[in-house]
């Protein structure tokens, strides 16, 4: 089992960068693929980045070329640094990790982008 636990949201101006962190309870070296998904009220979870054991890395087209994912697992922990930051950023960003064929999500955390 993987418990997810993401920090680093908050309340950023439209043009302002935040940096997510998601720490894992487990070597994420030992973890599969990871993920950043996230969730506007009224609407569904959407992809953000996606980060496969192998591969290239995924990017929603609505962030593509501001966020980058990243993993340090020395630190057993996965980030998404969020640059140029727009109102319709705003969501609550979920960490996401699949483990042994089952998929964990962390609790989520508060972005929120003002104009």
């Amino acid at each position: 089992q993987v418990q997810l636990m993401e920090s680093g949201g908050g309340l950023v101006q439209a043009g302002g960068s935040l940096r997510l962190s998601c720490a894992a309870s487990r070597s994420i070296s030992s973890i599969g693929a990871v993920g950043w998904y996230r969730q506007a009220p009224g609407k569904q979870r959407e992809l953000v980045a996606h980060m496969p054991t192998g591969g290239s890395i995924d990017y929603s087209d609505y962030v593509k070329g501001r966020f980058t994912i990243s993993r340090d697992n020395a630190k057993n922990t996965v980030y998404l640094q969020m640059n140029s930051l727009k109102p319709e950023d705003t969501a609550v960003y979920y960490c996401n990790a699949v483990y042994v064929l089952n998929v964990y999500w962390g609790q989520g955390t508060q972005v929120t982008g003002s104009s």
